[in-house]
Parts: C-alpha cells; structure tokens; sequence
C-alpha cells in the first residue's frame, strides 16, 4: 500500500515545509490537486506552483487534474516536474490523445472517474495506463465523507486487471480516506491512498501515514 498525501490539506503559506514533513513521516508520494473553477467548482493551484515546489522537493509528484481540457495543459505540468498525471474520463479531451502527450514526456498517466460515472468506462483504457483513480467523494473540495459504492468500483477494476495480467496497475482511491475506509479500499484491490485532513490534521503524522499502509 502506498499512500499519497493531498497537499490540498497542506499550509499554503508553509508548502515545502509541510511536503517535507509528510515525506519524512513516511508518505510514498505527494498528490497535487489541479482545479480550474471550470470542470469542478472550486479553484486550487497551477503549473507555477508545481515547478517551485518540484525545486524544494525530490518527491513523487502525484498531478491530479481536475480540469475541462487536460491535453492543453498535460505537457506544461510534466516539464513542471510532474511524475504522474491523472485526468478525468468526464473532460472534454480526447481521452487516447491525452495520455499519448503525457506518454510522450516520459511520465507515467492515469485516468480518473467521479463516483457517477459507470466503472466500463474504464475498461477500454486500462491496459495503456499505470493508474486508474477512483473518486470516493465528487471532485473539488476536501473534507468529504466517502462514497461507499466506491468500493464495489475498486474491486471490478482490481478483477479486471487481474483478468488482464495487469498486476503492476496502481488503483488509487481518493475522497473521505482514513484507517477504516482505507482498510476497506485495501481489501477490494486498491494499492494506492489518497488522504488530506486525516494526515495534515494529525498529531502524529507517521502513526497515520502507518495506520493507513497496516
């Protein structure tokens, strides 16, 4: 289990420090959450922050974007210092062309559902991706309680990939994550969490980071 930690529940005005803090409390990754006010209503950060960011950290940089066109801003974010981008089936990109323009840049991509959309809608994707994330909550702000249809989702993916031979796709879950829903996520097939306030909002980070990977 790897976790990723939503920098969106980071102190903004002590962004590296916090970054920092969560890596050596044992994070795998950083989630980064790209929101445009367009495809989600709410707006976050964008490409300058990723690449002074990338400049204070050597962590993963896990790039989640959450906005209406993706392929005109996928290689902006990649030279920015992402490693992985994630974007939305739902955007109005094409969604092959997409993931060739961030193939293209040597990164690794993955593909995004909101807890709406039919879980076949990966399907014809999953085997020209490295990650495939399922929202737990809607997209666009933190804080929520997680969605527990969310978790028939992850297994049907977890069984196709299986059925596939695709043993080295990431499924990472993100929304309302703590130890239980995280527990639940574990055992349907996910491998990788996504999770805000549980992990900035601890006491002690390295005992939830720990809780989440047990």
């Amino acid at each position: 289990m790897k976790i990723s930690p939503s920098i969106l529940s980071a102190d903004f005005a002590n962004l590296a420090r916090d970054c920092k803090m969560v890596m050596d409390a044992g994070a795998d990754m950083l989630h980064i959450d790209v929101m445009d006010g367009h495809f989600v209503p709410n707006i976050s950060i964008g490409i300058p922050v990723v690449k002074s960011l990338r400049k204070q950290s050597d962590a993963f940089f896990d790039v989640h974007l959450m906005i209406s066109k993706p392929h005109l801003y996928a290689k902006q974010f990649c030279d920015a210092g992402a490693d992985l981008i994630t974007f939305h089936l739902e955007s109005d990109s094409d969604i092959d062309k997409t993931i060739d323009i961030i193939k293209s840049c040597g990164k690794k991509v993955g593909i995004v559902i909101k807890p709406a959309t039919p879980v076949e809608m990966v399907y014809d994707y999953i085997d020209n991706v490295d990650m495939v994330l399922v929202m737990s909550v809607e997209p666009g702000f933190g804080g929520q309680k997680f969605i527990p249809e969310a978790i028939d989702k992850i297994a049907r993916i977890h069984s196709k990939a299986k059925e596939l031979g695709l043993d080295e796709l990431m499924i990472e879950v993100d929304g309302g994550i703590n130890e239980n829903t995280g527990h639940m996520c574990k055992n349907a097939g996910a491998n990788v969490l996504v999770a805000g306030s549980y992990i900035f909002g601890a006491v002690d980070m390295k005992q939830a980071i720990k809780k989440l990977k047990a």
